[in-house]
């Protein structure tokens, strides 16, 4: 028999493990059962924290278009169900991620798919909105990325493919659904990326013409010890605390005018960093008039496998960092993935009911 390390056992075991995964957890059980979902109160928790200490989490991604987690291979009747779980724990606002990355695209764009796009099985804009609409939630529109920006560095190429692609979304979708919200910015960068105010700018502009000030947010991260790629968990050369504060006044000042709300991803950073960092980002908002939200991933950085979903400890510690800077808003990355009880990873259900204990949610 080949020898194979721990690690390496681990990461092929990963796969069959998530496709074998009996969906255990209560919140599981009932949704196949039909039966009531039954959550725990403060009164019989096992929680021996402070209950609903933390920011609660009120939106999420929804992740149709991804290049580094698996796709469930949903159809509207899964969707729907994960809708009412979402609901159940109070989530109020769902962030398509993403209406296209490279050639992949979530809706028959007509001008994509004159780029060289692949067409689509299903119209994934419309059902995001039409259950949004059926669950009386905010919906946001994530545009379109390129994946030249990742190649090139070159940020130019976004406001270009974008200039059609917001006017197309608008008229196909947002003038039809009421539950079309605002525009999710979906750029990501952590630094003071050359390009970056004016791409940001001209996109948020545009969006906000086209929809009437509809708002619109950006989710960067942090460049902290853990933003590095999928082979290392940490990385020594992380920015300093004084470092990002000043590079992003410098961001804020240029786009604030078009941009509503700024979603730091929390995952890059230690636990015990979290005060300082969003304490920063906090000020920052505030100063410029911006909401402050927080991402707040539900996977886990710490492991030598990517991605799973995150022990609760962690997201908790989090949420409680957040509430303590005073954010706004706590969306996270990703419902269906990692919280759903219907995920493909079985711990997400149980993920699920923590944090409705946590939160004294009973349904």
């Amino acid at each position: 028999m080949k020898n194979i390390n721990r690690r390496d056992f681990l990461r092929h075991s990963a796969t069959a493990l998530g496709a074998a995964a009996v969906l255990s957890s209560p919140a599981a059980k009932a949704a196949v059962s039909g039966e009531p979902i039954h959550r725990s109160t403060a009164s019989d928790s096992p929680l021996i924290v402070p209950h609903a200490n933390g920011i609660p989490i009120t939106g999420t991604f929804l992740d149709e278009i991804s290049h580094d987690i698996p796709h469930q291979n949903w159809g509207e009747k899964e969707w729907d169900q994960d809708f009412r779980y979402m609901k159940a724990m109070g989530i109020d606002t769902v962030i398509d991620i993403r209406c296209g990355y490279r050639k992949f695209i979530t809706y028959p764009s007509k001008y994509l798919l004159k780029k060289g796009c692949y067409m689509p099985s299903v119209d994934l804009i419309d059902m995001f909105c039409r259950l949004a609409d059926k669950y009386d939630m905010k919906f946001r529109l994530g545009l379109y990325d390129s994946g030249k920006y990742w190649d090139t560095g070159n940020m130019a190429y976004e406001v270009e493919s974008n200039r059609f692609v917001i006017d197309e979304i608008w008229e196909n979708y947002g003038k039809k659904y009421k539950s079309f919200a605002g525009w999710y910015l979906s750029t990501e960068l952590s630094r003071a990326t050359k390009g970056a105010i004016e791409c940001f700018r001209e996109l948020g502009k545009q969006c906000k013409q086209v929809s009437g000030g509809l708002p619109t947010f950006i989710s960067p991260w942090i460049d902290g010890k853990k933003a590095v790629d999928a082979s290392r968990i940490t990385k020594e050369n992380a920015v300093s605390v004084q470092q990002h504060e000043r590079e992003w006044n410098e961001i804020f000042e240029g786009i604030h005018e078009y941009v509503d709300a700024c979603a730091f991803q929390d995952g890059h950073i230690d636990y015990d960093e979290l005060d300082a960092f969003f304490t920063v980002n906090k000020k920052l908002a505030d100063k410029w008039g911006m909401q402050c939200w927080t991402n707040a991933e539900s996977f886990d950085r710490d492991m030598p496998i990517k991605f799973f979903p995150i022990k609760f400890d962690k997201l908790r510690l989090k949420l409680e960092a957040a509430k303590r800077a005073g954010y706004d808003k706590a969306i996270t990355f990703e419902f269906s993935h990692f919280m759903s009880p219907q995920s493909a990873y079985l711990q997400a259900g149980h993920l699920y009911d923590r944090y409705m204990e946590y939160f004294n949610i009973k349904k």
